[in-house]
């Protein structure tokens, strides 16, 4: 059976997206790996040991098209009324809070963010399938 170990996304600044990732989502180097011509960051906390992993491609000065393929990253968290309040007051721009009840009973509540790149996160009521 296969094992989710973690996902890449590719940044242009690496200090911004690892001051973003900690602040967001306590998400900390849990190692670095630096080539001639990039450099691969793993990012864990506690809570799982799924990776989220940053390449950052050395010399390169614009921003990365993300198309229209990309979906989301998703995380589960506590309480999400806090986290919401939390990443608004650190000035991160968090969207709306969301009740999703397609058939009249909530399945989820959640919003979404931006890391500095674009790339969007879910961030959800841990629960249910949530977990």
């Amino acid at each position: 059976m296969a094992k989710a170990i973690h996902s890449m996304i590719r940044v242009l600044d690496e200090a911004r997206s690892l001051a973003f990732y900690e602040q967001a989502f306590g998400l900390t180097v849990a190692e670095r790996l630096d080539f001639d011509s990039f450099t691969l960051i793993y990012l864990s906390n506690p809570e799982s040991t799924f990776e989220v992993e940053l390449t950052v491609n050395k010399g390169r000065t614009e921003s990365y098209a993300l198309g229209d393929g990309y979906g989301h990253l998703a995380v589960s968290v506590a309480d999400v009324d806090a986290e919401h309040a939390r990443l608004t007051a650190a000035g991160l721009a968090p969207r709306k809070l969301v009740d999703f009840a397609p058939a009249g009973t909530v399945i989820a509540r959640f919003f979404f963010i931006a890391d500095p790149d674009g790339y969007q996160i879910e961030v959800l009521q841990r629960g249910g399938r949530y977990l």
